[in-house]
């Protein structure tokens, strides 16, 4: 009767960092996620938030999330499918087929949800799903759920997405399926290639919009936006729970594929919809990032200070470009140790091991909000150069 437990009791990675005092999960916040956090009763620069905008402490988006629950109710019971589509939700989905330029939009209940139910759902057996190799977990699901036959190209390589589209039959349907902001590394897909070889080889391309939106494109419209590929991108997937300062996640495309996803995508259909406070946030965030361009302006401009700063500081940063900052470090546990050491420093940021990369691809990921401060962006350089070159991993 315990063969499950036993198999599972030698797991004990956690326990050996937790003996060795470096476990870096689970830190409790007991504030706001704001640019300073309350960690143990102190305050903490936040460089490990992936609310872009900043929106998610912003007084105006918490009196909608109010109002909506005092109208709606904290829930709502059931799925979209059933007893649990909202006028709101109606509203929030016409509002966000306009700001992303998409016919339509399906709203999930979680951003993962989205990829999981689109990936897993709009392909057949004889058809194709190619896949960047590091692709988010939820695209990974996705496929991992389809009968698709699924082939995978090398990061943000194009010669090898076309090789494996040269594999593909041509009268198959082909879905090309992307990140557009890398989460982890901070780079950029080639969106104007890949909407090339699509055309080339009759393709479908859905993008991961996740980590676009809020950063690239006018209103923060994400990279179909700033690439001025949207018409021809197929499906623009993305989550409110970064930028839009919320919980939930979208599907924005034609009618004739959400016609079929709404009736076949289960994620969709056997989950609870997204609650009510959380689609009036949405909604108000949207209407903040149109409105106020200079946050995405002053948001550009703090992630150019620090990715020039950590290359000045000889800082191993990849091919990031994005406020998606990853600090190469390379070994697992030592990743541990310096995301414990900055912490006591004051400085929250994300340890990233595998298997999320590779074991030689360990890194800290440093991401920036809006509403930072250059003088806290300084602060925070100052205390990873110190804490980097104790370790000798910068000169």
């Amino acid at each position: 009767m315990r063969l499950l437990q036993d198999k599972l009791a030698k797991y004990t990675i956690p326990q050996q960092a937790k003996a060795a005092g470096i476990y870096p999960y689970f830190r409790a916040i007991s504030s706001e996620q704001d640019p300073e956090v309350i960690i143990n009763g102190r305050k903490v620069l936040m460089f490990g938030s992936n609310c872009y905008s900043g929106l998610v402490n912003d007084p105006r988006i918490k009196e909608a999330a109010i109002e909506a629950t005092k109208k709606y109710g904290t829930g709502c019971a059931g799925s979209p499918f059933l007893n649990g589509t909202l006028d709101l939700h109606k509203q929030l989905e016409a509002r966000i087929a306009e700001y992303i330029g998409k016919e339509d939009v399906m709203i999930y209940s979680t951003g993962f949800g989205v990829n999981l139910g689109v990936v897993s759902t709009l392909t057949g057996r004889e058809d194709y799903i190619i896949w960047d190799e590091q692709d988010h977990a939820s695209i990974i699901e996705g496929r991992r759920l389809s009968f698709s036959k699924q082939l995978k190209y090398k990061h943000n390589d194009m010669e090898s997405l076309e090789a494996q589209l040269q594999k593909c039959d041509p009268d198959k349907v082909k879905l090309i399926v992307t990140d557009g902001v890398f989460s982890m590394e901070g780079d950029v897909a080639n969106l104007p290639k890949i909407v090339e070889l699509a055309k080339k080889y009759d393709a479908s391309v859905m993008v991961d919009e996740a980590h676009g939106i809020g950063v690239f494109g006018k209103g923060g419209r994400g990279t179909c936006d700033h690439f001025g590929v949207t018409k021809d991108v197929d499906l623009i997937m993305g989550t409110f729970s970064k930028s839009f300062a919320s919980l939930g996640g979208f599907i924005a495309t034609d009618k004739e594929i959400t016609n079929y996803l709404r009736h076949h995508s289960r994620s969709y259909i056997f989950t609870a919809s997204i609650t009510p406070a959380s689609t009036a946030a949405a909604l108000k965030a949207i209407d903040i990032m149109e409105q106020e361009p200079e946050r995405q302006e002053h948001l550009w401009k703090l992630t150019n200070m620090a990715l020039d700063g950590f290359r000045s500081m000889g800082f191993e940063i990849g091919n990031t470009s994005t406020p998606i900052i990853p600090l190469y470090i390379r070994d697992n546990f030592l990743t541990f140790a310096i995301t414990s050491e900055l912490l006591q420093e004051g400085v929250f940021v994300n340890p990233v091991v595998s298997p999320a990369v590779a074991p030689h691809d360990t890194l800290i990921r440093f991401s920036l909000m809006a509403t930072h401060t250059e003088s806290q962006v300084t602060q925070a350089l100052e205390k990873l150069q110190k804490v980097f070159r104790s370790h000798n991993l910068i000169p």
